[in-house]
């Protein structure tokens, strides 16, 4: 059974987790920044950094959220990014960031479904996803989808949360998540199925090896795993 924000309701995770991040959107950059002591930060650059020797000119940052993944992708020097996400609250966030900075010739927001892209075949020369494989009701379409619209050698980097598996790491990172997180979560977002949905649908991600062998599955080449801070979360890339 797929993991879900609102165990209360009927309808499916996608849209459970849509409602979720319209929910928390106003609140979603600082509590991010906040529950990780500002290290989802130092991910991000880890991340940008490995698609650096790609060079690549139209890149596509799926599940964008507030966009802060595709501005630290600018490092770069694309011609443009297109940000997509099933939240328009977190787009709005997003859009209004991007307009402050003065990158709305850059960078580009809309509403998109990672399991049904809105591009045709061989449309960008990377993708990036941060904290959102988690997310997909199917893991395997969304990936997939993925691979279809990227170019012919081109590479996706996906960032995603995973699970130390050593002590004493593992203990401290399970009472953080599992007590610590939601009730922090709870208390400045107001939903109080958010920052519960968020450990657990960790505790469920294949990730790992596991979402290595999916990767591959579903076409990408030359996979690389890149564990981070000591197991909490990791870098996957590969190639078409």
């Amino acid at each position: 059974m797929a993991v879900v924000p609102y165990k209360d309701q009927n309808e499916n995770k996608k849209s459970q987790v849509a409602t979720m991040f319209n929910n928390i959107a106003g609140k979603y950059d600082f509590l991010n920044h906040f529950l990780s002591a500002g290290i989802d930060i130092v991910w991000r650059k880890k991340a940008v950094s490995l698609l650096a020797p790609e060079k690549p000119k139209q890149v596509l940052d799926i599940a964008t959220g507030t966009a802060d993944f595709a501005i630290e992708t600018l490092r770069l020097n694309p011609d443009k990014i297109t940000g997509v996400d099933i939240s328009e609250g977190m787009l709005a966030v997003g859009r209004e960031k991007l307009v402050k900075k003065g990158l709305t010739n850059k960078i580009e927001l809309q509403y998109g479904d990672s399991e049904n892209l809105p591009f045709e075949d061989n449309t960008f020369d990377a993708i990036t996803v941060a904290f959102g494989v988690r997310n997909f009701e199917n893991l395997e379409k969304g990936l997939s989808e993925m691979h279809r619209v990227l170019k012919p050698g081109g590479m996706a980097v996906v960032l995603e949360f995973s699970k130390p598996r050593s002590f004493p790491m593992k203990q401290l990172y399970q009472f953080y998540f599992k007590n610590i997180l939601p009730m922090v979560g709870k208390l400045v977002s107001k939903d109080n199925a958010a920052y519960t949905y968020l450990p657990e649908s960790v505790q469920a991600f294949p990730d790992g090896q596991d979402f290595i062998n999916i990767y591959q599955k579903v076409g990408f080449k030359g996979t690389k795993w890149h564990s981070l801070t000591f197991g909490i979360s990791s870098i996957y890339t590969g190639k078409k």
